[in-house]
């Protein structure tokens, strides 16, 4: 009845937990914030006192047991470490899946301590001594945060489909690897038609992640948003698909390696991209 936080995070499984349990309650509010499935796809939990749907498989509802089969796929990539990036798109064109509306930017990286789910950012290394307390509270304000933006955001339009692509470190992932649910991705990147507009939601510290959320959304869906609510980033330079290779657990000085655009540029080192729609 409630998603729960650990007493105290000491070993990188407890870590892993809590970051699938955020990364389920992330998407889960975000689909249905954003009206992308009906209320019948999702229960009723509590996070602390706040009150979150999750997504569950409903028979009535193919799209939602869909995207509850990739978030399966996405935990076993995270759980071999493999997982490096996971992009969650929204597109409106059904013949058209590489050009899109809105994006969801999950990024991983692992330490020698744990993974580390890092939503798109240059900061500072999570540091050892985090208290559990701080990273409850961090996590429940990332999902008030999340709560905000997905209601003061204009609609979506009315049918709209989605899109999830993976990314992987190349050094320790098997060429021939999927996880279930996934394909090999076509070369083809992201591209949005409209002027898109780079959000940070938030960030959780715990002593083995650092979980962050970063979105992409048309500019003139910003619009109602009170700019006092959230940092805005602007990018100065596209984001892309196809110009980020898997690379090593170290992290890349690299201002332009959070994939979500793609100016037609391929990259023939980006051995494998795995998709879903």
């Amino acid at each position: 009845s409630a998603v729960v936080f650990p007493k105290k995070i000491a070993t990188e499984q407890q870590s892993l937990m809590l970051v699938k349990r955020l990364l389920a309650v992330a998407v889960s509010c975000i689909t249905y914030l954003r009206g992308i499935f009906p209320e019948s796809a999702y229960g009723t939990r509590y996070m602390d006192d706040v009150c979150v749907k999750i997504l569950r498989e409903d028979k009535n509802c193919p799209g939602s047991t869909q995207l509850v089969k990739w978030m399966l796929g996405c935990y076993d990539a995270l759980q071999k470490k493999y997982l490096r990036q996971i992009v969650l798109a929204v597109y409106t064109q059904p013949e058209d899946p590489q050009t899109v509306t809105e994006c969801y930017h999950f990024k991983f990286k692992y330490t020698h301590n744990g993974p580390l789910l890092d939503f798109g950012s240059k900061d500072k290394k999570s540091e050892s001594s985090i208290p559990c307390a701080d990273t409850k509270r961090a996590s429940v304000l990332l999902i008030r945060k999340i709560f905000i933006l997905m209601q003061n955001l204009s609609p979506l339009p009315s049918d709209v489909c989605l899109t999830m692509k993976l990314l992987y470190y190349d050094e320790v992932t098997p060429p021939d690897y999927q996880p279930p649910g996934f394909k090999e991705a076509k070369d083809e990147g992201l591209m949005f038609r409209e002027e898109p507009m780079y959000l940070n939601v938030g960030e959780v510290p715990t002593p083995f992640h650092m979980l962050k959320l970063k979105i992409t959304t048309e500019k003139q869906r910003m619009e109602n948003v009170d700019k006092n609510i959230l940092e805005q980033e602007e990018t100065a330079e596209p984001l892309q698909v196809g110009g980020v290779s898997r690379d090593g657990p170290e992290e890349r000085q690299d201002t332009n390696e959070d994939p979500v655009l793609d100016n037609g540029v391929e990259d023939k080192n980006h051995v494998n991209i795995s998709e879903a729609q």
